[in-house]
């Protein structure tokens, strides 16, 4: 298993620079992947759930030759017993080039450049951490996990 800390740089990135925000994506599907198994055959709807922590969904929202597109949300107890998603992320992974961003549905007038990177930033570091964090709790969508 490939993992983020065996990976070798073979160049230097400024802090939130364009190539520092590739290496974000990859480390989101290498922690992904260690939550899912095999990304580029995944298919249908996955569960998981541990004591103490709500159940966390992945699901399969659409694919294409290269790309699938996920979805990844907690199902939280809300207000006369309805669950909520939430953190309710749409992601999209990119078999080919094993990268996994939040996907965004449209863009935002004025999201292009500085502003358009500092976003993706905030969306995808949010996911890496709620990825870790996921991991950290033992959540596991292998089929084998006794979940």
């Amino acid at each position: 298993m490939i993992i983020e800390s065996n990976l070798p740089v073979s160049w230097r990135t400024r802090a939130r620079s364009f190539a520092a925000l590739m290496g974000l994506y990859e480390s989101n599907y290498l922690r992904l992947e260690a939550l899912a198994g095999p990304l580029a055959g995944f298919a249908g709807e996955r569960h998981s759930r541990v004591p103490g922590d709500c159940e966390l969904v992945l699901a399969l929202a659409g694919r294409s030759p290269y790309t699938l597109e996920l979805s990844l949300t907690y199902l939280l107890p809300g207000d006369r017993g309805q669950l909520e998603r939430v953190p309710d992320l749409a992601l999209r992974l990119y078999c080919d080039a094993r990268l996994l961003e939040v996907a965004t549905g449209q863009c935002e007038p004025g999201a292009a450049g500085a502003r358009g990177l500092e976003q993706r930033w905030q969306r995808n570091t949010l996911l890496n951490k709620w990825l870790d964090y996921c991991a950290e709790r033992g959540h596991s969508f292998l089929p084998d996990a006794s979940r």
